[in-house]
């Protein structure tokens, strides 16, 4: 068994957002984060928060993968580097770039002098040639701190709902990759 802790963004993951869509078809076998403020996140409010859903992820038997969308990869990477929980995969889509132009800097200001360093597990980083959070360069540059393999998911923009994706079946084949059997 597998169980999936979804991560989103700032503001998270409306319902037409992939990562919502897929967390209803997970039902009870994914756990979605629960920040104190999803529209002015804090560093350490979402690392804990990500802790909290990992356990109770775990708490349900098998293994535990994250799926993070945007500012949630960062999350993701960092609970990661803090907690050190083992080979605990990481699907990482449409990280934002810190150092970006569009980085929200006004609202995650506490996100802003994080740097990608190695993950414990595997990762992949999927991201779009044209995501205005964060270049192929910055996603390269991220996927290679972070020692995940990186794939183009193509012109997509932020790979959000206004992204089109639906139940985005190409991203869920990536994630499968990731997972394995």
């Amino acid at each position: 068994m597998v169980a999936y802790v979804i991560i989103p963004g700032i503001d998270g993951s409306d319902d037409r957002h992939w990562q919502s869509r897929w967390e209803r078809a997970w039902g009870d076998a994914a756990v979605r984060i629960a920040p104190r403020s999803w529209t002015r996140p804090e560093l350490r409010d979402w690392v804990g928060a990500v802790q909290a859903a990992h356990d109770a992820a775990a708490a349900r038997g098998g293994r535990v993968v994250l799926v993070a969308h945007s500012l949630g990869c960062w999350a993701a990477a960092e609970w990661l580097a803090r907690a050190r929980p083992g080979r605990v995969p990481a699907f990482l889509a449409a990280p934002p770039d810190p150092r970006g132009p569009a980085f929200p800097a006004a609202a995650a200001p506490t996100f802003l002098e994080l740097t990608a360093r190695p993950l414990s597990g595997p990762a992949l980083v999927v991201a779009s040639d044209d995501d205005p959070y964060g270049d192929a360069t910055a996603s390269a540059a991220l996927a290679a701190g972070w020692g995940a393999r990186r794939h183009s998911a193509g012109a997509h923009g932020h790979l959000n709902s206004a992204s089109g994706l639906g139940d985005w079946p190409a991203g869920r084949e990536l994630l499968d990759s990731l997972v394995g059997p």
